[in-house]
């Protein structure tokens, strides 16, 4: 919303010396969000010239500029700048022509962005000024949309002023306008009245309602009766419950817009059209009641009892057609409102006007309508048709159902004043709005709701400034909301009103004490270990959409889904069963960015519906109201199991290239690890054995096992799920939950021992099927407490070797804690172990 200040003025005393910044501020008090400041940026001499003739001169980068003579002052005059009366100017645009009224900017003037005009050479000229264009003045194109990108024509703001003239008081350039953002719950703020309100509640300055300076008739019955047929309300909301309507005869055609109330409506963002347009803009910004004109000659049948046509308000029938003011033939739905005349549907209700009715050149006698149309209607008509304006933007968040009747005279008596119409002393008048209803505010309701100590006159006169009426009840003060304000339905929203009014300073900043408690839980303490551990590595956390497509998910997680009735999406309706979908997204995205190496993770849950279970059918809860305990157990039945996973994807390289050293790409091994820390983190022994799972490499594949329960995988993604990423991506998805359970519950710790290390290598030869870590765990079992240490440092196949065998190569650390391991010992440790070995996997000495 755009308030220009002087508009503003009119109904708000606004202190001497009061700025687009101080206003903000004021507004920002009592809960307007700051947005811009438009105009007031621009310094003369600015003038209105007049364009004489031109010579067309091709240069030769191909561009193609005019040297023109313009009129920037009375013949034999001075211009403002103290120069000639023509000036030679300099310009590039096409669209001007000689006789054009357009504004100059002098030598001396400055334009917005601190933009200085002077008296320069080029092009091989003296350009002295510049003719500019709207966007150049700081005007939004919208203001002259045909010269949108050139030069501003004054004419197409029908303006023919005098060559000379001041431009910037004549477009209203010297008046600024605050933008404000007004939040949905607030329409009443789309308008001057209802911000100069706010205004005086927020500073304690004068207000006084526009729509008291007006008087309109009491009359029920006019010239143009209006039958509003919604027998079937939608939703139980009628379709409108206010409408007025007015006529004014003989208004000039040929009238022309004020320069002051065009000026207004474009530092409002409004461009001007014609009077009588321009008078509905003027009084809908001005007062929030969104104004609709009917040319009364193209009015239709059927006549009334007073002799004339007469208005019809209902819904669309299926399939009706209407051509909108703006040309298009529109095929309605049967939830559209409508006006209607004997012609059928003559203009979309609240959101815009129909062709066949609209005001013209040739207009001279007017109908004026003033209705309160249901906002929920409104706001799915607007959407339905891709048509929003400003009617319907303040019909959806709701119009003041007692302001109609103040609008319509506001109307009329303007279109007297400026078009020389004669108004009808009748008027159509329709209301079946209900009146506000009294919310209780009860004593110290505002102090225990927010803690504000506000006095009962503190508490009387916020409400009072706000419009709302107060008196003593037996249980409190009785508020009834005033008619713009149907969102204050409940004590709650009457004190945020006071609050909002007083100063949100005055809500007190206190920490509340903390209740005593032991601290996280065993789980919550693990489940942060993962992540700690994981982060410390290097990965980075990300969260995703739980939300996957049904080829990611039969990919990596075939089985039972559950399927969103809603997507965000309609390419990932199923929940995620696991986190790698997800993850792989991420990876992609960030590699098309130029992020080659990453190490991403994510904690969160999956959903793993059981076989056969229903899901989704319980009863939903009231609105409103905390739902009783056994609703509560029925609604966590109604849920699939939703477990705790964590998932690592790694790409690109571990290590970058270094002198003398190739860079080290991710592979499986890195999965191998990421696995070994995250059950490390919770005091778990990791045990790996040769897998498959889905989406992973059939034979770089490790379940990931603690004691004999498998709680997830990690290897080397299937080149087919990874397929538009580079080299190898590495993964791992555990469950935590289930690693959690499998953890021990106490984790022994052994002191280092200070005795000397004894090491040997044992290079054993199996069967290629046989996994290395059974062998590996043979060994360990075997050689019992003084085997500190077994890795696998070689894993060989090939000469020298019995057919479909290999050798495995395991370095040994033997020690104990008491004394120095003597080599016989340390020997017979291994011994023991190849023993075992040979037993469980049939291997045997590499000789």
């Amino acid at each position: 919303m755009r308030v220009p200040l002087s508009w503003l003025a009119e109904w708000a005393d606004l202190p001497a010396g009061t700025t687009p910044q101080t206003l903000h501020e004021a507004l920002v008090r009592v809960g307007f969000e700051e947005e811009t400041v438009h105009g007031g940026d621009l310094t003369g001499p600015v003038v209105v010239g007049e364009v004489l003739d031109f010579t067309a001169e091709p240069q030769k980068n191909g561009k193609t500029i005019r040297w023109c003579r313009v009129r920037v002052a009375p013949e034999g005059e001075h211009a403002a700048d103290g120069g000639e009366d023509v000036h030679g100017i300099v310009c590039g645009a096409g669209n001007f022509f000689p006789g054009d009224k357009v504004v100059v900017t002098l030598p001396g003037a400055v334009l917005p962005g601190l933009f200085p005009i002077a008296a320069r050479k080029t092009y091989g000229h003296v350009s002295d000024g510049m003719i500019a264009s709207a966007r150049e003045l700081g005007l939004p194109d919208e203001t002259a949309p045909a010269s949108a990108g050139g030069i501003l024509r004054l004419t197409e703001l029908g303006l023919d002023p005098e060559v000379g003239t001041d431009a910037i008081a004549l477009l209203g350039l010297d008046d600024t306008a605050v933008e404000i953002n007004v939040t949905p719950d607030r329409g009443y703020a789309l308008s001057i009245r209802g911000i100069a309100r706010e205004y005086g509640a927020s500073t304690g300055a004068a207000f006084r309602d526009p729509a008291a300076a007006v008087t309109p008739p009491d009359a029920t019955e006019g010239p143009v009766p209006v039958v509003v047929d919604d027998a079937a309300p939608i939703r139980g909301r009628v379709g409108a419950s206010v409408f007025v309507t007015r006529v004014v005869r003989g208004i000039d055609p040929a009238a022309t817009t004020p320069d002051w109330m065009a000026a207004r409506l474009r530092l409002a963002g409004i461009r001007s059209i014609s009077l009588p347009v321009d008078i509905t803009n003027y009084v809908m910004v001005e007062l929030g009641q969104p104004i609709h004109g009917y040319d009364l000659a193209r009015l239709s049948g059927p006549s009334s009892g007073s002799g004339g046509p007469a208005l019809g308000v209902r819904r669309a029938r299926p399939g009706e057609a209407l051509t909108t003011l703006d040309g298009v033939a529109r095929t309605l739905d049967a939830e559209d409102l409508v006006i209607t005349d004997g012609s059928g549907a003559i203009g979309l209700a609240g959101v815009m006007g129909g062709a066949t009715t609209e005001l013209s050149s040739t207009t001279t006698d007017v109908v004026v309508e003033a209705a309160n149309f249901d906002p929920v209607s409104i706001g799915r008509t607007a959407r339905r048709h891709r048509l929003p304006s400003e009617a319907s933007r303040r019909f959806e968040r709701g119009v003041d159902p007692a302001i109609a009747r103040a609008a319509a005279q506001r109307v009329v008596d303007l279109l007297v004043e400026h078009a020389g119409g004669t108004a009808d002393p009748g008027q159509t008048w329709l209301e079946t709005a209900p009146a506000p209803r009294a919310v209780l505010l009860a004593p110290g309701a505002v102090l225990r709701r927010t803690g504000v100590v506000a006095t009962d006159a503190e508490v009387r006169d916020a409400l009072a400034a706000l419009g709302c009426g107060v008196e003593d009840g037996e249980e409190g003060l009785l508020v009834v909301p005033p008619t713009w304000r149907p969102d204050l339905a409940e004590d709650v929203d009457v004190i945020e009103e006071v609050v909002r009014v007083v100063g949100y300073d005055r809500i007190p900043s206190e920490l509340p004490t903390a209740p005593p408690g032991r601290g996280l839980t065993r789980t919550q303490r693990l489940r942060r270990s993962v992540g700690q551990v994981l982060a410390a590595g290097g990965a980075v956390e990300i969260q995703t959409y739980p939300l996957v497509s049904e080829a990611d998910q039969e990919r990596f997680a075939p089985g039972e889904a559950m399927r969103v009735a809603n997507p965000l999406d309609a390419t990932a309706p199923l929940l995620r069963r696991t986190l790698l979908p997800g993850l792989l997204d991420a990876l992609r995205r960030n590699r098309a960015r130029g992020l080659t190496d990453l190490a991403l993770y994510e904690t969160g849950a999956v959903f793993l519906p059981v076989a056969g279970g229903r899901y989704g059918t319980a009863e939903l809860p009231p609105i409103g109201a905390r739902p009783a305990p056994a609703m509560l157990a029925r609604l966590s039945e109604d849920l699939p199991p939703q477990p705790q996973h964590v998932a690592v994807v790694l790409a690109g390289d571990r290590a970058p290239r270094q002198p003398g050293l190739p860079a080290q790409p991710v592979d499986w091994r890195d999965a191998i690890d990421a696995a070994r820390r995250v059950t490390a983190a919770v005091g778990a022994e990791v045990r790996l054995e040769q897998a498959t799972a889905p989406g992973f490499h059939p034979t770089r594949t490790a379940a990931v096992l603690v004691g004999d329960v498998r709680i997830g995988v990690a290897g080397e993604l299937h080149p087919d799920a990874t397929e538009d990423v580079p080299g190898r991506v590495a993964a791992v998805a555990i469950g935590v939950v289930a690693l959690i359970a499998a953890a021990p519950r106490t984790v022994e710790f052994h002191p280092i021992s200070a005795m000397p290390a004894a090491t040997q290598d044992l290079s054993l030869v199996v069967d290629e099927a046989v996994p290395a870590e059974a062998v590996r765990a043979a060994v360990v079992e075997g050689a019992g407490e003084l085997l500190e240490a077994a890795l696998l440092t070689d894993d060989y196949r090939g000469a020298g070797l019995p057919e479909r065998t290999k050798s495995l190569t395991f370095a040994l650390r033997f020690r104990a804690t008491d004394r120095t391991l003597k080599a016989k010992e340390a020997t017979a440790a291994k011994e023991a172990g190849v023993a075992l070995a040979a037993e469980r996997t049939g291997a045997r000495l590499r000789e």
